[in-house]
């Protein structure tokens, strides 16, 4: 597999190739529609002047005179009538005139040899040293009529031009190579930097971030990798305290009842023991349960496709109904219901909402002073908001930031009074994120607690 590099520079210099020849073939034709003509007009009027030049004085020598002509940057080639030819300055190298093209110029014709030479590439017809690339006409000599054929001796007009010229295109396609290969390491470069700090995180080491200062797309990628890095960072620390905490959780209360068991089955207890020790088990073991229920739920709701089947219910019924459910909890400790339900219609899933209020509730409940008020009000307007405040112990301002988290619990004694899981919120937080809604908790410590819950209608 071709690395990126080889990649990059293979494209670069096929671009510079497809470019010359592309851009050869768009002067070629730029020659043939614009100078080819012109060119061959000049060499035609060029080749009358010396005719008229020789004609007017006929007493000059035609092999002198041709030969001064050929000196000034011409190639000659001059055809009597025995159709014999004899060529004055630099020789033609290639080519040779057909006795038919040279018979039709003794009787009067005008050779137009780049017109007759038309190929694909004209332009590279210009420049060939042939006699077939020239313009003839007849001359009036005293021997007669002879056949002038004339073209322009590049080498000696435009020689050093043509060598410079050369030398500026080679020059030029070298050092584009060099600036290719060069130009191509600095590119692939981060990419490799990249491709060595992805290595780091997947041997799990997430402080590889890329220090790049670049503001293009590839820094731009630079800089998403480090967040994504930092990220990745966080996400595996969540997991670790995740698998403690699920650790901690379940190991705590099995060891308890481990002993428990052991205890009961020694045959070390008494009656009146035994029967604490199995109620005490049978608890636990439903604690565990509701945990396992909760983090099978949180992790439904992780994958995002948690489906919900909203049906229009009486949301002040739901309220009311889950407030009987937990009457013997409120009653208890004596607390005072306080109740602002009006008549609300809402389009949810039922049984999810269900989850929220209960969570909530119970929470108020349970932190709630033995006698204090719970407020329970549900305010309507373009959207539908549920406000639970209690006078309870509240959470302090520390604590705040991370109560969604999971399995972190206000109350670091973890004491059985309460006792909880640490997954209720967070549950509650994806219920209600998933209903496209909001939560908001407000609370101080020793004062009370007032949670806002907003919905929508449908």
């Amino acid at each position: 597999m071709k690395s990126l590099y080889v990649r990059i520079v293979f494209t670069f210099v096929m671009v510079a190739m497809i470019s010359l020849i592309l851009g050869l073939l768009f002067t070629g034709l730029y020659y043939q529609n614009n100078q080819q003509s012109s060119n061959e007009q000049k060499m035609i009027a060029i080749a009358q002047n010396i005719s008229t030049q020789y004609e007017q004085n006929p007493q000059m020598d035609l092999d002198s005179y041709l030969t001064h002509i050929a000196a000034l940057g011409f190639q000659i080639y001059l055809v009597r009538d025995h159709l014999q030819g004899q060529a004055y300055g630099s020789p033609f190298k290639h080519g040779k005139l057909s006795e038919q093209q040279m018979q039709s110029v003794l009787d009067g014709a005008i050779y137009r040899g780049l017109e007759e030479q038309k190929g694909r590439l004209e332009l590279f017809s210009y420049f060939k040293n042939s006699v077939l690339n020239t313009a003839g006409m007849r001359v009036q000599t005293q021997d007669g009529y002879a056949a002038l054929f004339i073209r322009p001796d590049l080498q000696q007009q435009i020689g050093e031009i043509r060598i410079i010229a050369a030398i500026l295109i080679g020059a030029t396609f070298v050092i584009s190579l060099l600036l290719i290969v060069f130009l191509s390491r600095l590119i692939v470069k981060p990419v490799n930097e990249l491709t060595r700090a992805t290595k780091k995180i997947v041997a799990g080491d997430f402080e590889a971030g890329l220090q790049l200062s670049r503001k293009d797309e590839i820094g731009e990628l630079a800089r998403n990798f480090s967040v994504m890095s930092v990220a990745i960072k966080q996400l595996d620390q969540m997991r670790q305290e995740f698998v403690a905490n699920v650790s901690h959780e379940f190991q705590t209360p099995l060891t308890s009842m481990q002993g428990l068991a052991r205890a009961v089955l020694d045959k070390e207890t008494t009656p009146e023991q035994t029967d604490s020790y199995m109620a005490i088990i049978e608890k636990e073991s439903k604690r565990l349960s509701r945990m396992s229920k909760q983090l099978l739920t949180l992790a439904a709701l992780d994958k995002d496709n948690k489906p919900l089947h909203k049906t229009s219910f009486r949301l002040d019924e739901q309220l009311r109904q889950l407030l009987i459910t937990l009457e013997w909890q409120w009653s208890e400790k004596n607390l005072h219901l306080e109740l602002e339900l009006p008549d609300t219609t809402i389009h949810a899933d039922q049984e999810l909402l269900y989850e929220v209020w209960l969570n909530l509730i119970a929470n108020s409940i349970k932190f709630s002073d033995a006698g204090k008020p719970i407020s329970i009000k549900i305010v309507e307007s373009d959207v539908i908001t549920v406000v639970i405040e209690d006078w309870g112990t509240g959470i302090s301002e520390d604590d705040l930031p991370f109560i969604f988290d999971r399995f972190y619990k206000a109350d670091k004694a973890r004491n059985d009074a309460a006792s909880g899981s640490g997954l209720g919120l967070s549950i509650v937080q994806k219920l209600v994120a998933l209903h496209q809604g909001s939560i908001d908790i407000q609370s101080k410590r020793a004062v009370g607690t007032t949670v806002t819950v907003t919905l929508p209608r449908a």
